[in-house]
C-alpha cells in the first residue's frame, strides 16, 4: 500500500509539473549585457520543459525595480545585493532575492590618460553616480593609491570621504550607463561591469580591477535574480533560477566573458 501511494504521489507531482510548465510565460527585465544575454541561454533550457521566458531588456537601474513592485515584470536580473536593499529602502518596495547568480568586478578603464602612472595632476575620474557603486568605485581607486578615505567608512563612502588626495583628482559623478561614454572627456573611467561589457570593454585591458576573491565584495555585489516579496519562491521563479545555475549556462558565462562575468555557482 506504501508503494502504490509513493507512485500515485510521483505521478500527481509529474503531472503539477507539467501542467505548470505547459504554456508558462516568465517576463523577465535585465541589462542588455551580460543579464539579457546569459538570459538567452536560459531561455533555451525553460523551452525544453515549455517555458516561454520573455527579456525586456532596460538600460537604467530604476525601471526594472518599480515594473516588478508594479506587476508589470515578474522579475529581474541587473543588480547586486546591496543595490537591491538600498532601493528597496528608499523606495518603500518589496522586491526579495530568489537567487545569487554571478559577479561582475568593478574595473578602471583609460579615457584620456593611458595609464594609472600616468595620470596627472588635476585628472578627472568619472565613478557612477549611486550611492552603492560610487563607494565601490572609491574604494577601487583608493586600492590603487590614488585616494585615502576615511578610516572604516568601506561602503558607506562618498567623495566627501576622501581625506588624501596627493594628485589632487577630481571625481566626476556620472549616471551609471554613461560611465564608458566618459571615457572621451575623463581621464579614466570606474565602470560596471555590465556596462563596461556592453560598450565592448574587456577585462583584460582594465588598468585595475577588484579583487575577486574578496568575501566583502561577493557578499554585497553578487548580481541576484529578483521576484516581489511572496513570489521568490514561487515555481516560476525557482525554474528560472535553476536554470541560470544549469552547467549550460556556466560554460556559456566562462567562455563568453573570460573574468568579466564570474559564476558563483
Amino acid at each position: 500500500m506504501k508503494k502504490l501511494i509513493a507512485v500515485i504521489l510521483t505521478l500527481v507531482l509529474a503531472l503539477s509539473a507539467a501542467a505548470f510548465a505547459e504554456g508558462t510565460t516568465i517576463t523577465v527585465g535585465a541589462s542588455p549585457a551580460p543579464h539579457a544575454e546569459i538570459l538567452e541561454v536560459a531561455a533555451e533550457i525553460l523551452a525544453e520543459q515549455g517555458i516561454t521566458l520573455e527579456i525586456v531588456p532596460y538600460n537604467d537601474y530604476v525601471i526594472p525595480n518599480t515594473a516588478v513592485e508594479d506587476g508589470s515584470i515578474d522579475c529581474n536580473y541587473f543588480q547586486h545585493i546591496l543595490y537591491l536593499n538600498d532601493f528597496n529602502a528608499q523606495n518603500g518596495t518589496h522586491l526579495a532575492i530568489v537567487d545569487k547568480i554571478h559577479y561582475e568586478p568593478f574595473g578602471i578603464y583609460a579615457g584620456k590618460t593611458a595609464s594609472l602612472e600616468e595620470l596627472p595632476d588635476g585628472a578627472q575620474i568619472a565613478v557612477p553616480n549611486d550611492p552603492t557603486n560610487e563607494a565601490r568605485a572609491l574604494l577601487l581607486l583608493e586600492a590603487q593609491g590614488i585616494i585615502k578615505l576615511t578610516e572604516g567608512v568601506g561602503l558607506a563612502a562618498t567623495k566627501l570621504d576622501i581625506v588624501e588626495n596627493p594628485k589632487n583628482v577630481e571625481i566626476v559623478e556620472v549616471e551609471a550607463a554613461q560611465t564608458p561614454r566618459s571615457l572621451e572627456s575623463v581621464d579614466i573611467a570606474v565602470i560596471n561591469g555590465n556596462y563596461a561589457i556592453d560598450a565592448g570593454l574587456k577585462a583584460a585591458d582594465a588598468l585595475a580591477i577588484e579583487d575577486s576573491s574578496s568575501p566583502v565584495i561577493q557578499e554585497n555585489y553578487a548580481n541576484v535574480l529578483v521576484a516581489k516579496e511572496g513570489n521568490e519562491t514561487s515555481e516560476a521563479m525557482l525554474a528560472l533560477a535553476a536554470a541560470l545555475k544549469s552547467d549550460k549556462v556556466k560554460s556559456f558565462i566562462e567562455e563568453t566573458y573570460q573574468g568579466a562575468v564570474v559564476p558563483l555557482f
